[in-house]
């Protein structure tokens, strides 16, 4: 099988050459560039489309996530997953806004990034755990309650919150089965698939089919959304 393209952006060098290193020793990878600013990533983009993309944030110029929509119009179909120490809730709604695929802590390992990769790749959004409870919180904290009988209150403007109130407006948690709901809870964890498995005893292929028929029961497009439609049920 042809090797999954990356292009590394990050303006610390030690950092970005030594994450180019580990990822060129996995043979399911080929790093074609690396980056230090914006300007450089949108001219390897432009050159060498890759596959995906790892972005820091904090860059010099322009922010990482305020170069996501621009990074994506010169390739599209190009992933781009947030690779940065930022933990605000505001920059991860800012990037998942902006188009990004997923929003990684560098502390994650490294086994995990590779894992992540291939999930971004194959069209699922990921969310570090540590970030996807502050998602979760932030919304809960953020979320009037609602009179019986009244529609849940638009949300305010955070990670996925453009789509949050539509989320809770869709068919409910009745239309799942127990196993769905066991998913479900799990995905609001910030657990991937195989984690998932591991912890409910199913095959791996068995948790993204119940993803699926999660998405398309609550006519929800990502993984994130589903986590926050999680948070909005008191789930998990």
């Amino acid at each position: 099988m042809k090797p999954h393209s990356l292009l590394v952006v990050d303006d610390h060098t030690l950092f970005r050459r030594g994450l180019v290193a580990l990822l060129s020793q996995d043979p399911r990878f080929e790093v074609t560039g690396e980056a230090g600013d914006v300007g450089e990533a949108q001219r390897c983009v432009e050159r060498n489309p890759p596959a995906l993309v790892l972005l820091d944030n904090h860059l010099p110029g322009v922010r990482g996530v305020d170069a996501i929509a621009t990074l994506k119009d010169a390739a599209p179909g190009m992933r781009i997953l947030m690779l940065t120490v930022s933990e605000n809730e505001d920059d991860l709604a800012a990037a998942l806004q902006a188009g990004a695929d997923g929003y990684l802590l560098k502390t994650v390992e490294l086994d995990r990034l590779s894992e992540s990769i291939l999930m971004v790749l194959d069209g699922e959004s990921v969310v570090s755990p540590e970030m996807m409870t502050k998602l979760v919180t932030a919304f809960r904290a953020k979320a009037p309650a609602s009179a019986p009988g009244e529609a849940p209150a638009t949300q305010p403007d955070r990670a996925g919150a453009a789509q949050l109130p539509e989320a809770q407006e869709k068919p409910g948690i009745a239309l799942l089965s127990a196993r769905e709901r066991e998913v479900l809870t799990l995905i609001a964890h910030g657990d991937s698939n195989k984690v998932i498995a591991r912890k409910l005893d199913i095959a791996e292929t068995t948790v993204k089919i119940h993803v699926q028929h999660i998405l398309r029961k609550l006519q929800l497009s990502s993984r994130v959304q589903a986590a926050v439609y999680a948070a909005g049920q008191a789930l998990g």
